[in-house]
């Protein structure tokens, strides 16, 4: 108490270390751990927790992490793998391949997450792709990662991250459908492409949305098309010239359910 009173922990470390030749007590043990946390001896701590001990060294790891001394953290959360409390240690180490590392042992999508976010704020993109990918899986997860990305003003890194998870095992119709969305916002050249590939396993009303935002009619038309919204189809060709394909126009008029705009569109064809 009197060490605490006074932040001296130093002066402490001789009394425990003393005081351990008689007793066996896993208070004196944490308390050590501590001491030699708040002096800054790292290496004492190291060689401490290695040999046998009746430390509480999750609670200790947790309190040093509290109380931002993180190389000490982490030293306690490795020696008892804590992989997730290690890889968040790493991050505000700086030591973001270490965190990856780490990560990939703990395996959770919430350490993931703060690997990635510290990797992109850090601008270590091929880092942060790693565990973006392990994220991208989840379908949950997947707007915040894209809202980090762009909000960080990082849409480039973001596009190459989607495209990687094209070929996971884990892909599903979010990851196709984000891409596109992306797609018509910083590469609309790419756009039609992955459309002509994925629109099936793209979730196509979202996709729409973002296509008539950007004003890519033609991508629009395909994908009503191809989503048997004839009657949206032609519509959106009536409305915007640069989407008018004459035989595409036909063939979609043929299957028009709309009575009266079938007639409409024979009209608008014979002008």
């Amino acid at each position: 108490s009197a060490a605490e009173r006074e932040d001296n922990y130093e002066s402490m470390v001789p009394y425990i270390v003393m005081a351990r030749k008689q007793i066996k007590e896993p208070m004196l043990d944490t308390t050590l751990i501590y001491a030699y946390a708040k002096s800054g001896k790292h290496g004492d701590l190291e060689e401490f927790i290695s040999a046998p001990n009746v430390a509480n060294i999750q609670s200790i790891g947790e309190r040093c992490y509290d109380e931002a001394m993180y190389a000490a953290a982490k030293l306690l959360f490795a020696s008892i793998n804590n992989n997730a409390k290690l890889a968040v240690c790493y991050v505000h180490l700086e030591q973001y391949r270490e965190a990856v590392d780490a990560a990939t042992k703990a395996n959770a999508v919430s350490t993931w997450k703060e690997v990635n976010r510290a990797c992109v704020h850090a601008g270590e993109f091929r880092l942060a792709a790693i565990a973006g990918l392990h994220i991208i899986v989840h379908p949950d997860h997947l707007e915040e990662l894209t809202h980090l990305y762009e909000s960080e003003g990082h849409p480039q890194e973001l596009v190459q991250l989607m495209e990687q998870g094209l070929g996971l095992e884990g892909a599903h119709s979010g990851i196709f459908t984000e891409l596109g969305c992306l797609y018509s916002k910083y590469l609309p050249a790419k756009l039609m492409e992955h459309i002509k590939i994925f629109w099936s396993r793209m979730n196509v009303p979202k996709l729409l949305r973002a296509c008539e935002a950007a004003r890519l009619w033609d991508e629009a038309v395909y994908l009503y098309k191809e989503d048997d919204q004839y009657d949206s189809a032609i519509k959106t060709m009536m409305e915007h010239s640069t989407a008018f394909q004459h035989d595409l126009f036909l063939d979609c008029a043929q299957k028009v359910r709309n009575s009266e705009l079938y007639y409409k569109a024979i009209a608008f064809y014979l002008e």
